[in-house]
């Protein structure tokens, strides 16, 4: 046998043996079947209006009986005042032939422009059918879910905002600020009709600490560098948190200042 046909041979011994032998192990997981949060952490801002579900799930076959499970609250969040329970309190169910249930909750916008946090700690503490475990493993993985609560600035939020009567209500527009005093708008273009399109255009303003607003100069990146630069005002009313604001048009004379509102959702 000549020294490449040795060699060629030496090659494919090789590499059929690591087809049978460097396959990595496949790993099965055998139990034992638990129940968990899905996650160990979340988090949102004070301001968001929508429903909030953590959920529980089943790791394991599912079940042809309803898992139940019992969980305290703890943590330093005041349930009324920073959030409240939706779903049935203390009590969490998996139905029949399902995976997962939700502990469904809401939080409770008590904006006061100072930026801190609470928590909401959730600890499931019993489970039905007994032979199920809680949490993952000896250290009990995802048996507690860590809520955090972020404060919001007081204008901050989700909003639908509303040009004039002709125009469509857009929602879900987003007010956001890192000190409470300068605030960011994701979109004041409702549907303007002095645009040829419908754009998202952002701008940022200001909070006089008096019901009013200022919308210092800025270049509106969506227009043409000659009529970009805009500018106005805006009030706040102090009951319902509507937010009006006036925008005007620096550079183009023919443009009538465009005044939208923002109602919060």
């Amino acid at each position: 046998m000549s020294k490449l046909k040795t060699y060629r041979w030496v090659i494919a011994a090789a590499f059929m043996w690591c087809l049978a032998g460097c396959e990595p192990e496949r790993l099965i997981f055998k139990g034992p079947y638990h129940v968990r949060f899905t996650e160990e952490t979340a988090s949102e801002l004070e301001s968001y209006s929508e429903e909030i579900a953590l959920s529980v799930h089943l790791v394991g076959p599912q079940r042809s009986e309803k898992i139940q499970m019992s969980y305290s609250i703890a943590g330093d969040a005041r349930e009324g005042i920073d959030y409240e329970v939706l779903s049935e309190k203390g009590i969490v169910e998996i139905p029949a032939n399902e995976s997962f249930g939700y502990i469904t909750i809401r939080l409770i916008n008590n904006a006061n422009n100072i930026l801190e946090s609470q928590d909401i700690i959730f600890t499931l503490e019993g489970v039905s059918p007994v032979d199920l475990a809680i949490g993952q493993g000896d250290s009990e993985i995802g048996r507690t879910l860590t809520f955090t609560i972020f404060d919001d600035c007081i204008l901050g939020g989700y909003y639908t905002g509303y040009g004039p009567s002709n125009t469509v209500p857009i929602e879900d527009i987003r007010i956001t600020s890192a000190d409470c005093n300068e605030y960011f708008l994701s979109n004041w273009d409702i549907n303007l009709p002095i645009f040829n399109s419908s754009t998202e255009r952002d701008l940022i303003f200001n909070d006089n600490f008096d019901n009013t607003l200022t919308i210092p100069e800025q270049e509106e990146q969506t227009l043409v560098e000659d009529q970009a630069t805009i500018r106005g005002s805006g009030i706040v009313n102090p009951l319902t948190g509507e937010i009006t604001l006036t925008i005007e048009f620096v550079d183009v004379e023919d443009i009538e200042p465009q005044t939208v509102t923002f109602k919060r959702q």
